[in-house]
This record gives structure tokens, sequence and C-alpha cells, in this order.
């Protein structure tokens, strides 16, 4: 008897992979690589110039740090978040699981109003703030909040269905065998986890670096202080320097690039680890 062929989900192997990698390269590889070809096009010394202008290298600073930081903050708050939601019932639990993918169907232009509105000095919550002397619109505190805003639901959904998924089993085993809540977190649940909360960190820094619409309005738009890379580009396209705005993408993109294959990097570490 011949040996019996494995039947694939979808039929046609070789038609599913071509659709797939021409729908790859339209949408995603094609437009990546034309930044390269079009800022190559103004010339090495032109290129180095413009990507290394001062008010250019501090909104790089701007965009990046405060991408970091936002991200760290979500890290913290999503898994307190995602443990509260799969852990406890309480009433309300269905808003609030709701609620948490808001900024993924509200408007960056409407989030960017809102937060600035709500975070200026007379606003209902940054007047507090500023009469400790703390202002956040306008400032990289605003970033950051508008940061936190738009990242918060990738690292909440990544984390949620994995915790969802662990077997509580080992979690009474630990309590039989003596050990506290704390170290049971951290030695049983925090290893299953850590792979989803680095995708989570990854996917929520990748929006916060790139993201225009909710960070120029609370920003201020500062040269050297508050102004965003994603800034600079869309004012290098309004004064029709096509090269020079897709010579700063071209740096972001390959900042960007870097930074998401040293978490991937990480995480596939991680995950070997857990399994041994």
């Amino acid at each position: 008897m011949g040996k019996s062929k494995k039947r694939a989900v979808i039929p046609g192997y070789k038609v599913s992979m071509g659709v797939t990698i021409t729908f790859l390269s339209l949408i995603v590889l094609i437009p990546l690589a034309s930044l390269a070809i079009n800022a190559s096009g103004m010339g090495f010394n032109k290129f180095i110039s413009t990507v290394t202008n001062p008010r250019v290298i501090a909104a790089y600073k701007v965009s990046f740090l405060c991408a970091f930081i936002a991200t760290i903050v979500n890290s913290f708050f999503g898994v307190i978040i995602a443990w509260t939601l799969v852990r406890y019932d309480f009433k309300g639990k269905r808003i609030i699981d709701g609620l948490i993918e808001l900024p993924f169907a509200l408007p960056t232009a409407v989030a960017g109003i809102a937060l600035t509105t709500l975070y200026s000095d007379k606003g209902m919550i940054g007047k507090y703030f500023d009469a400790i002397g703390i202002k956040i619109s306008y400032t990289r505190v605003g970033i950051i909040a508008a940061m936190i805003f738009i990242g918060i639901p990738f690292v909440v959904r990544s984390i949620q269905p994995v915790l969802e998924g662990i077997d509580k089993q080992y979690e009474e085993a630990a309590t039989m065998l003596g050990a506290s809540r704390v170290r049971i977190f951290f030695k049983v649940i925090f290893p299953e986890i850590l792979p989803a909360l680095l995708t989570g960190f990854g996917l929520a820094f990748a929006r916060a670096v790139g993201e225009y619409g909710s960070v120029v309005f609370i920003s201020g738009n500062m040269p050297f202080k508050t102004e965003i890379a994603p800034l600079l580009i869309m004012s290098k396209l309004e004064q029709y320097d096509y090269t020079g705005a897709n010579a700063i993408a071209l740096v972001m993109l390959v900042i960007s690039f870097l930074i998401l294959f040293l978490i991937n990097s990480i995480q596939v570490y991680t995950n070997k680890f857990v399994k041994e």
C-alpha cells in the first residue's frame, strides 16, 4: 500500500501560499520597500544630514522614550487588569471588559481631543495636578498618557486568554506544598504569561511609536521638547519634501524593527525556557 497523503486544512497548498505571499507583498513588503527606494534617491550625504538634524533626533527621543515608558506602564497594569477580569466575578465585569477595546474603535483624533481637554490645566483631572505643580497636557507626561490609552488593549488581550487557559491544579499543588501566593505567582503563573506579555509589549510599543492622532493634540508640538517623529513626517509631506519624509520614516522603521526583533528573540528564548 502506498503512503497515505496528508489532507490539508485548506485545499491547494501552492495556491494558498501564492495568495498569502502576494497579499503580504502588496500590503506590507512593497510599501515598506518603497521607503528605502524613495529615500535612496536623495543621496547618502543628504540622507544623513536629514536624519541627524538636531530637531529630528530630538523627535526620535521623544517618540521612542515616551513609547517605552508608556509600554512599561501598560505591561504592569495590563497584567493586573487581565488578572482581575479572568480570576474574579463582579458586577459590571462585561462592561469593563468591553471598555478595554474602546481605544480600538475610538478615532484617534477624538481620543486626543478628549485627553487634552481632560488633562489640561482647567480640565476635570488636570486642574488637580496643576494645583500641585504638575502639568500633563502639552508635556511629555501628556504624550505618555495618550500612548498608554491607545496601548493598554494590546497587553490585556494578549495576556487574558493565557490566564484563562492556565490549569489551577498547579496553583493548588503549590499551595499544598506550602508556597505563598507571591511565590506561586512568580514561579507558576508568571512564566506561563511571560511570552504573551512580551507579545503585548511589542504590539503596544509599535502602536505607541507610530501613533499620531491622539498624541498630536496633547503634545503641544514644541520642537526639541514635545514634538514627535510622526509629526515631522507629516510636516515634510505638507512641504512636499517627500524624500525627507521617507528618510525619517525609514529610520523609524529600522529602529522599530530592531526593537521588535529583540523582543521576539527574548520571547523565543522564554518559550524554550518555559518548555524545558
